[in-house]
């Protein structure tokens, strides 16, 4: 779980959009509880504005502003447990989370790889957790 957390840091400062969904296929883990309500509440808050449609799914595909801390304090604390969260750059995918904890992808530039490496072995992950796609 620490690595999806570790992975967003990294590339917080070159995703433009970020989405997540605020549904779980397990229950929410307690200390992220505060992080799906504002979720919830930042999808109403979408339809309200007129950003979203009224009749889409309230949880799926919440707009985070990664830029806004608040915001992203949502995506960090609830990446780790949603069925999906998503960043992206110029269009294309750069981080992809779901599965409640099982998947994650990264695109990383080598520096970014550099310092997501450095990161998680500071935190005691070794750097054969993410497999490295030469392609």
């Amino acid at each position: 779980m620490r690595a999806h957390q570790e992975a967003l840091l990294v590339l917080r400062s070159s995703m433009e959009t970020a989405h997540i969904d605020a549904y779980s296929d397990a229950a929410w883990p307690q200390e992220v509880l505060s992080s799906y309500e504002r979720a919830l509440s930042m999808g109403r808050a979408g339809v309200i504005s007129g950003a979203r449609s009224a009749k889409d799914d309230p949880g799926m595909g919440i707009d985070v502003d990664v830029r806004d801390d608040a915001q992203f304090e949502v995506l960090l604390a609830l990446a780790p447990y949603t069925i999906h969260a998503e960043g992206r750059r110029a269009g294309r995918p750069v981080f992809s989370a779901g599965d409640t904890g099982a998947a994650l992808w990264v695109a990383v530039t080598q520096q970014q790889e550099a310092e997501l490496m450095s990161r998680l072995v500071a935190h005691g992950i070794p750097p054969t957790a993410f497999i490295v796609d030469p392609g």
